[in-house]
């Protein structure tokens, strides 16, 4: 057994001295075994890193069938190499359970004799990896050295993980809690190892193939590090990925750090926009500043139901791991982003229940903001009236015939609807909502007498009224078209 081939299971079963005998998972034999270590507890994996050979004199292990394979089960989730009993000890009878669960999941569990201390396994496992444990050390002493790469060779993010990988021997992933990316240039796990993301901080770091640890960010962890071992090669060790996770904790700080001043920024100008004070050169410039390019399209949007934290956890993350340039601005209850034309606003916002995502159509860095503005306020009051979701100013047909300037849109409801408004004013009654529930079903009486709650005849007395009072025939389509408009655009008008 060369010293610088890695130990495994079957390693250990050839050797003479030890006398182990295989019972049950021979398909794992070629597993690696990293180190050597007693435990009699039914649950060891808190205090476990992985690839270890797990010996217990067998207190630890249940005597219920089930018990026992779920304490083979937890053994083997948590990375453990194999497991060691000594016999004639305390070690209860291994079930059919158990055994059966050693084989389906190739989990070798060794036989060790009574007169082999556990000390000459654990003396010939240290021996046999001192070669490996030498070489995860020189990966330790230069891996520390990655802050001294900053300043000294100026990497930036994805050059300094590409190197992190290849000193570390693991393949880095970094991930937010959500499992999106935490830093641009650094991949989240891709969908065959998101689930080994945890769902709490506090998970125990060993998972199948390499480790998973928390990224520290003042408020809280702000993702996960998944490092997997990488074929061929010695890695590290824990002590390693723990000073990786803390690279990228010092990364996320330098970075969070930019953003907020990117935020400030991008904040002033957004306001700037608003209030319309900024001349065209001006504006462009500002923009191209917070990354955009001066000649693309871009959308207003109007976010409500957004509370700060999930601007924070949720959107901010989205947005800088895609590197989507933005602008945002907090309003009262609102938030306002201009986002690049060419993002898919779903993509990226958050899609939660009670949040309201109004989309404005798409205008350039030289245009006033007053027309999107109104548009995405539009957008997202149909999105309340919907109870969530994204809509896009223009996704209405009627809403792409109305003016563009507020004047003119008032002008149409004071024109058309007017005097039938202040007579429901006057006398508490609903003979606009009446009329536009009714054109919302296709003109089908029956229908939008069941969605008021009131008898047909009601409906139908109501209509009647309503074409007194604006002096407009519904059975006219030029007249019905106007009051259409003149419906939407009331609707239009209350949602800036």
């Amino acid at each position: 057994m060369p010293g610088s081939t890695h130990l495994t299971v079957e390693h250990l079963l050839r050797l003479p001295a030890l006398q182990l005998r295989l019972i049950a998972g021979a398909a794992g034999v070629e597993r690696t075994v990293a180190w050597a270590h007693v435990s009699e507890l039914e649950d060891p994996t808190p205090w476990l890193l992985g690839s270890e050979l797990i010996m217990t004199t067998g207190i630890g292990v249940p005597r219920d069938p089930q018990r026992q394979r779920a304490y083979l089960e937890r053994l083997d989730d948590a990375g453990v190499a194999a497991l060691a009993v000594s016999t004639k000890l305390h070690v209860p009878p291994l079930q059919a359970m158990f055994l059966d669960a050693a084989e389906a999941r190739g989990f070798p569990v060794l036989e060790v004799p009574l007169p082999v201390p556990f000390i000459a396994i654990a003396q010939a496992v240290a021996a046999a990896t001192y070669v490996d444990m030498a070489e995860g050390l020189s990966a330790q002493l230069q891996v520390f050295g990655a802050l001294r790469w900053l300043t000294d060779e100026g990497l930036d993010v994805p050059g300094l993980f590409s190197r992190l990988e290849t000193l570390s021997g693991y393949r880095l992933y970094l991930c937010t809690r959500e499992r999106g990316p935490l830093l641009a240039g650094v991949p989240a796990p891709p969908a065959d190892l998101a689930a080994l993301i945890p769902t709490s901080t506090d998970a125990p770091p060993s998972v199948p193939g390499g480790y998973v640890l928390p990224i520290p960010a003042p408020g809280g962890p702000a993702g996960f590090l998944l490092a997997i071992k990488r074929p061929g090669v010695t890695a590290g060790g824990l002590a390693v990925v723990q000073h990786v996770a803390t690279v990228a904790a010092l990364q996320l700080t330098i970075v969070r750090h930019e953003q907020a001043t990117i935020r400030r920024e991008g904040a002033e100008t957004l306001a700037e926009l608003l209030r319309g004070v900024l001349d065209p050169a001006t504006a462009s410039r500002r923009l191209a500043r917070a990354g955009f390019d001066p000649l693309a399209a871009l959308r207003l949007i109007v976010l409500r139901g957004v509370a700060q934290a999930m601007e924070d956890e949720i959107l901010l993350p989205r947005l800088s791991g895609r590197s989507v340039a933005h602008l945002l601005l907090r309003q009262e209850q609102q938030l306002l982003a201009v986002l690049p034309e060419t993002t898919d606003p779903t993509d990226v916002l958050p899609g939660r229940d009670g949040v309201c995502v109004g989309v404005s159509r798409p205008f350039h860095a030289a245009d006033r903001l007053a027309v999107p503005r109104r548009e995405a306020m539009w957008a997202v009051a149909r999105a309340e009236d919907a109870g969530g979701g994204v809509v896009e100013y223009g996704a209405d047909a009627a809403g792409r015939w109305l003016a563009e300037d507020r004047e003119s849109v008032q002008a149409l409801v004071e024109a058309v609807l007017g005097t039938v408004r202040r007579y429901d004013e006057d006398h508490a009654s609903a003979l606009v909502a009446s009329v536009r529930t009714w054109m919302e079903r296709d003109r089908r009486v029956d229908e939008a007498a069941f969605a008021l709650g009131v008898h047909p005849n009601t409906l139908t007395y109501r209509l009647r009224r309503f074409e007194a009072l604006s002096g407009r025939s519904l059975s006219s389509t030029a007249d019905l078209t106007e009051v259409w408009l003149a419906v939407r655009a009331a609707e239009h008008v209350s949602g800036v």
